[in-house]
């Protein structure tokens, strides 16, 4: 994982909650993580990572993921064992 993926780890988990991550962010961090993505019907993205799979809706019009994508993001990265500390 190079510098960017870390800092954008870290800013996924910072608090306030931030509006201002871009998705294509999320996607390079994930394939850093070792995830596998794959696509579903419409701006859905299934994500697998270390035994844990989820589902996210790419933002659209606009690249920034929204307030509860980015707590849903926490939550997932949780549950797969990815935490700043971590990495």
């Amino acid at each position: 994982m190079n510098s960017k993926n870390r800092k954008i780890l870290r800013r996924i988990f910072e608090n306030p909650l931030r509006p201002d991550i871009r998705w294509q962010d999320i996607e390079n961090l994930m394939k850093a993580c070792g995830a596998e993505l794959s696509e579903g019907r419409g701006s859905r993205v299934r994500i697998y990572l270390n035994g844990v799979r989820a589902v996210f809706h790419r933002p659209h019009p606009g690249n920034f993921i929204d307030r509860g994508a980015v707590k849903s993001m926490r939550r997932f990265l949780i549950n797969a064992g990815v935490i700043p500390d971590a990495v």
